[in-house]
């Protein structure tokens, strides 16, 4: 892009010279024609009147040869002497003919650019110029920095007037502004996430130091080409930086596994919370029942000490003797216990039982509990 608007460039100073030309030979022609005309004149109306004749042809074209054109896009510069006199706009205009007065003209709509720390357009082809392209960082590493400035022509006046040499008091002022962002920026930072902050504040110098110079130069635009490690150190840059992605992915790895386990374990603990919780109430509300029943006990006890207690045992012995399968008989009468194998019996009974019972009559039963009755009044009577 930059190579053909510099070619471009080049185009326009060629065509400013073929311009100068063909005004050159014009006024040549026309000298030849007004030689010839001279000549023809002296012969017809004699030598002092040809004279004076030719000599005010001569002053016409001299005050004519003041006349100019500025185009669309330029300014002209007046100088008298070599003097500033004044800048004139697009259109027609005259001034004092040479060499009392001559114009200049300038473009000022054209974008300009020069390239600093690399040349594309070298007898060598594109390449870093060394001594231009290496900078020094904060943290005291050397980058490899190719630029290109924009510029436009803002003041005719001062950049005809207050700078020698333009295009070096540019590069010049690139190369400090550079120097100054650069060296206060890590090298890091440079190659990776800082790249559109320098350019601006490159650019931002760079205008400053133009502008303390009355140049006239405005810098539109900034360019980095390229910023990168010379080439003697790329290997190990490379390595650097894949190192440190390396490093964000794993740091990205576990920030992901932190999201998915924090929640969980934020779940699990409430829930274990929750459960200590009921546990605790459950806790809390056993022992404020058992608590009522013992002084509800303690308050029968006290009434009736002897019935609370033998109710206690007979409880307890239900409680410890309800699931046993096998039944004791202590009989007063006989220093012999007797033992039945209750579950035995019921499994050999269990498929006559409801024929048993079906097939019973009322009366057969209520001997049978008449039988079994005194028996168990004789037990009670033995424990008393």
């Amino acid at each position: 892009m930059y190579g053909k608007k510099q070619n471009k460039q080049a185009q326009d100073a060629d065509g400013t010279d073929a311009r100068m030309t063909a005004i050159a030979c014009f006024i040549k022609n026309n000298f030849q024609n007004l030689q010839e005309r001279y000549q023809a004149l002296t012969a017809q109306i004699g030598t002092k009147t040809a004279l004076g004749y030719s000599g005010a042809a001569l002053l016409l074209a001299w005050a004519a040869s003041g006349i100019y054109i500025i185009d669309e896009g330029n300014r002209g510069v007046i100088k008298r002497f070599g003097a500033y006199q004044e800048t004139t706009s697009p259109g027609p205009h005259w001034h004092l003919p040479f060499p009392i007065e001559s114009a200049s003209v300038v473009n000022v709509a054209n974008q300009r650019f020069i390239e600093v720390g690399y040349s594309s357009a070298s007898e060598r082809g594109a390449g870093s110029i060394l001594g231009e392209s290496l900078m020094l960082t904060e943290d005291e590493n050397i980058v490899d920095i190719k630029l290109a400035v924009q510029y436009q022509i803002k003041d005719a006046r001062n950049y005809l007037f207050k700078l020698e040499d333009q295009l070096a008091s540019l590069k010049q002022a690139t190369q400090s502004a550079e120097r100054a962002v650069i060296g206060k920026s890590r090298m890091d930072y440079v190659l990776t996430e800082g790249r559109s902050a320098i350019v601006a504040q490159i650019q931002e110098q760079i205008q400053k130091i133009m502008d303390s110079y009355d140049s006239g130069i405005i810098v539109t635009s900034v360019n980095l080409q390229d910023a990168q490690p010379p080439e003697q150190v790329q290997a190990a840059f490379e390595d650097a930086i894949k190192a440190r992605e390396d490093k964000q992915r794993l740091i990205n790895e576990a920030e992901a596994y932190a999201n998915e386990i924090v929640p969980s374990a934020r779940g699990g603990a409430a829930r274990k919370i929750q459960e200590a919780q009921a546990y605790k109430e459950n806790v809390i509300a056993t022992a404020t029942g058992d608590i009522s029943r013992f002084n509800q006990l303690f308050d029968e006890y006290k009434k009736s000490p002897a019935v609370t207690r033998k109710r206690l045992l007979i409880e307890t012995m239900e409680s410890v003797l309800g699931d046993s399968n096998v039944v004791l008989l202590d009989s007063p009468q006989s220093n012999n216990m007797m033992y039945l194998p209750i579950d035995k019996m019921l499994g050999e009974r269990s498929k006559n039982v409801d024929n048993t019972v079906s097939n019973s009559k009322p009366a057969t039963i209520n001997n049978k509990v008449d039988q079994i009755e005194p028996k168990f009044k004789r037990i009670e009577r033995g424990r008393n």
